[in-house]
């Protein structure tokens, strides 16, 4: 399977936004990729009260688009993230569109976005409310588990993904400058060697109002740690084959997915993080 990752520089115009997700999905299915990944917001980056403005229904423009993409190109079409209209929140959604236009899977995004990093107070919980179900999808013969930006911190959810069968995380994300430089290549090959899977994380890069610093760098990795491919900066997509045949051979000689002992673990549910 060949794979692309499209990098964006998403802003607060929409249609600007749209115009230039089209663009390089097009090209990379003009590449041969038969899996295209979208960032997180890829049709909108704006400060939180501008997002829940600009929110959208699964059935709003953006996806709209996005799903007549994926049926033209004969492609599935991992629709980054959008900011989903809620009741009171808006979610911020991943939608995997199949190649005939129909939606394979909806994934909220589990772990809000809570942090101070680079002198910049990030509290997406004030505007949007977490998902609670982990989501993977089958494509073709391969199955994805879907995931989105912070939640790449959270090594948990990758190994439940792959105990439910995932071979390709998608981990779409507006990963920031300040934590991106020391942190972004590390964690994505870390998750891929742990759960001996591809990792495929399309990035956001550059500037966006408010606030926002995006690291780019976005990255295809393989499931023995090796990055197939990484962005330059700007906007543009990356792409590699996936070689499943190879990720079985690391699964058969180094099998420490079939080696866990889950019967030993007993998760501390009464034991809190301490800083």
């Amino acid at each position: 399977m060949r794979a692309a990752a499209v990098q964006l520089n998403s802003n607060s115009d929409k249609a600007r936004n749209l115009e230039t997700a089209e663009r390089l999905v097009r090209a990379a299915a003009a590449d041969g990729a038969q899996l295209v990944a979208l960032p997180e917001k890829w049709n909108l980056l704006a400060g939180g009260e501008e997002l829940v403005a600009g929110s959208e229904p699964l059935d709003g423009p953006s996806l709209t688009a996005a799903r007549g993409w994926a049926r033209e190109l004969g492609i599935a079409l991992l629709a980054g993230s959008i900011s989903e209209q809620g009741e009171d929140k808006a979610f911020n959604t991943s939608v995997l569109v199949g190649s005939d236009g129909d939606d394979i899977a909806i994934y909220r995004k589990i772990h809000m976005f809570d942090v101070d990093a680079g002198g910049v107070a990030y509290r997406e919980s004030e505007h949007e409310a977490p998902g609670t179900e982990i989501v993977t999808a089958p494509l073709g013969e391969v199955v994805l588990g879907l995931s989105v930006c912070y939640d790449l911190r959270f090594p948990e959810l990758y190994r439940i993904l792959a105990v439910r069968g995932a071979r390709i995380l998608a981990v779409p994300s507006a990963f920031t400058r300040a934590t991106g430089r020391d942190h972004w290549e590390v964690l994505l090959r870390a998750r891929a060697i742990e759960n001996q899977a591809f990792v495929l994380a399309p990035n956001q890069v550059g500037e966006a109002p408010p606030h926002f610093s995006s690291f780019g760098h976005s990255a295809i990795v393989d499931p023995w740690g090796e990055v197939l491919a990484i962005a330059p900066d700007g906007e543009c997509f990356v792409a590699a084959e996936l070689d499943l045949t190879a990720q079985d051979r690391v699964r058969e000689s180094l099998p420490s997915l079939a080696n866990r002992r889950p019967q030993a673990y007993v998760w501390p549910q009464l034991t809190e993080a301490r800083a």
